[in-house]
């Protein structure tokens, strides 16, 4: 079994100023920090102008001299020989590298600048920063020795905020549940007076046991041949003298009560009785037995009033009505762990509500592309082949999932964030045994099935997922929650993802209708290239990485293919209505799967009981036979 938990995300950001220096090939350090400018850009981005100075930028050529010198061989030079810079620099232009040591200067100026240059700042950056100018652009001015500002673009990490003091109580809601188990209910108050029963014993020895009598008894068992026979004796744990026995239904084993009814004190009754399947000591679980019980004593019970008297044996100090009010408080918060789920959903919804969180595009970006690489692998494990999925990795595919998607990552992104802070300024800590015991019980179950178990590693997640559970316990303790009693299931798929398919499916329509191109343009830089559907395909906690690599020769392969443009014939006006009508005329279901064929993402299989069935064209594999 794999385990995987939501990493919670970090919002420690570095406030202290930070001296950065680069070193020179000749151990010297320069400081190279004279000033930046930090622009804030939506979406958690940045944009900062750094200063370096004429020492820095000095430094920083006469390095990259230095490694170019380690690689480039010019006539006159031994390998490896320091190289003066015109020289090297004339030998790269000849080559068609003309700005290559300048331009290499620039982006270890980059490197070496930014992340100290945000710092300073008070923020941290996420993902590789972007020169605004590329560096071949700069190294047409760049002179060693000469200041130079290098502009770059980079998320960050955001700060926190609330749209006002502690909003994070008082959050209201709805979530639906069962209402209360009243049969559950009845079922224990029954169990609660049958434990405080009075029995009186049966002064006459004719009389005849009857269901809500009790008897006290010797079993003698032997295991049941095939005929229903006593066989070979059973053991002694399963055979007893003076065993108690109260007559009522599913008390015991199957048949041992039925087979009691009716006899009196010194009867010796044969009953076969049935073991159940789930018992402990799996060579009598499902087994049939045949005991020879010999009725010692006879006696009736009577159960108490429900009144006070009764509550009061019960416990001390308890009415029947605060008895009752204890049971069914008991009863509906052991049902209502079965709703934890509904209730903490409706908690992030009202949360996300009330936060004030940019969610960075590096973050929306990276989450897609882990989460459309587990959806093309389960895809595949369902039984898609090779050849659709090839077709389903493309940059327009991709930008459409990522769409889709886009408001889930940044709503999960921020409640991720208030959950860490909230932990934080609330001072809500997981006891230590809590995390010894799910500590436990994970590495017992890894080393059941042979996994290997990182304690190091799963114990911050089990940390970070138990303290997330007490965080929505606390939450819900300071909210205003609506709860709603329903019999009626919740439906199995996500109703607003089948809107948003619903909504894309339609406009496909309409711009086909209306002539428009249906194709979506995607620029030469797009991130969703073979290089980074690889990345996607290695971080991603996908069932098997022997899937997600095929995955990801699947995307290099779609890649290097030209496939001719989809042409689709124009609909009508009227084809446009009848395709709304036929959304609308539908159920959830029907409309969920009619969406998802309509944009392609499944294939509807051949019916062999129309009357148009084709058998040529039908190419699914019939498990039932060797060929169809």
């Amino acid at each position: 079994m794999r385990f995987s938990y939501h990493c919670l995300l970090s919002l420690l950001l570095t406030t202290g100023s930070a001296s950065a220096f680069i070193t020179s090939p000749a151990g010297r350090s320069a400081t190279f920090l004279n000033a930046n400018t930090v622009t804030r850009k939506p979406n958690s981005a940045v944009e900062i102008a750094i200063t370096a100075p004429g020492t820095a930028t000095s430094a920083a050529f006469d390095k990259a001299c230095s490694e170019l010198s380690k690689n480039v061989t010019i006539a006159g030079f031994r390998k490896g020989a320091k190289i003066p810079p015109k020289v090297l620099e004339g030998a790269l232009a000849a080559r068609g590298g003309r700005s290559a040591i300048r331009a290499q200067a620039i982006n270890a100026l980059v490197a070496e600048l930014v992340e100290p240059a945000l710092k300073s700042e008070g923020v941290t950056p996420i993902g590789q920063p972007t020169l605004i100018v590329s560096a071949e652009e700069l190294a047409e001015t760049f002179e060693p020795g000469k200041d130079i500002e290098i502009k770059v673009a980079c998320d960050v990490w955001p700060a926190i905020k609330f749209t006002s003091e502690e909003a994070y109580k008082g959050l209201k809601g709805s979530y639906t549940r069962k209402p209360f188990n009243q049969e559950k209910f009845d079922t224990a108050m029954a169990d609660l007076r049958d434990r405080y029963a009075e029995t009186s014993k049966i002064d006459d020895p004719t009389a005849k046991l009857a269901m809500g009598d009790a008897c006290v008894v010797n079993m003698v068992g032997y295991m049941a041949t095939a005929d229903g026979e006593k066989g070979e004796p059973l053991p002694n744990a399963a055979s007893g003298d003076n065993v108690e026995i109260i007559l009522g239904q599913g008390r015991y084993m199957e048949g041992l009560v039925e087979g009691l009814i009716g006899a009196s004190v010194g009867d010796t009754k044969t009953v076969t009785v049935a073991f159940p399947d789930k018992l402990r000591d799996k060579s009598l679980a499902g087994k049939k037995a045949v005991f020879d019980v010999n009725v010692l004593e006879t006696s009736t019970r009577s159960l108490p009033e429900l009144n006070d008297e009764f509550a009061e044996k019960v416990r001390p100090g308890l009415t029947i009505e605060s008895l009752k009010e204890e049971l069914r408080k008991a009863i509906d918060e052991e049902d209502s762990k079965e709703y934890v789920g509904a209730r903490n959903k409706a908690l992030a919804d009202a949360l996300a509500e009330v936060l004030d969180v940019e969610v960075p595009e590096t973050i929306v970006q990276q989450q897609a592309k882990e989460k459309y690489t587990l959806m093309m692998t389960e895809m595949r494990d369902g039984g898609t082949s090779d050849a659709e999925i090839k077709k389903l990795i493309t940059p327009e595919n991709f930008q459409k999932y990522r769409d889709i998607v886009a408001d889930d990552i940044k709503k999960d992104f921020k409640i991720s964030m208030a959950s860490d802070y909230l932990g934080e300024i609330e001072q809500i800590e997981v006891p230590a045994n809590q995390i010894d015991e799910q500590m436990g019980a994970l590495k017992k179950e890894a080393e059941s099935v042979g996994e290997a178990f990182e304690e190091a590693a799963i114990r911050p997640k089990v940390e970070a997922t138990l303290q997330r559970r007490l965080v929505f316990d606390f939450l819900a303790g300071h909210a205003d929650l609506e709860v709603i009693y329903s019999d009626e299931k919740e439906p199995e798929f996500d109703a607003a993802l089948m809107e948003k398919l619903g909504e894309e499916s339609l406009k496909r329509e309409q711009d086909v209708e209306s002539g428009e191109p249906i194709a979506m343009d995607v620029e030469e830089d797009s991130s969703v290239g073979s290089t980074e559907i690889k990345s996607m395909a290695e971080d991603a906690e996908a069932p098997a990485d022997e899937v997600e690599q095929e995955v990801v020769e699947a995307a290099e392969e779609v890649e290097a293919e030209e496939a001719p443009p989809a042409t689709e014939a124009p609909k009508s006006p009227e084809d446009g209505a009848a395709l709304t009508a036929k959304y609308a005329s539908m159920s959830e279901e029907e409309r969920a799967f009619a969406i998802l064929s309509d944009l392609g993402m499944i294939k509807i299989s051949p019916d062999p009981d129309d009357p148009n069935y084709n058998p040529s064209i039908d190419d699914d594999f019939c498990p039932e036979y060797d060929a169809c």
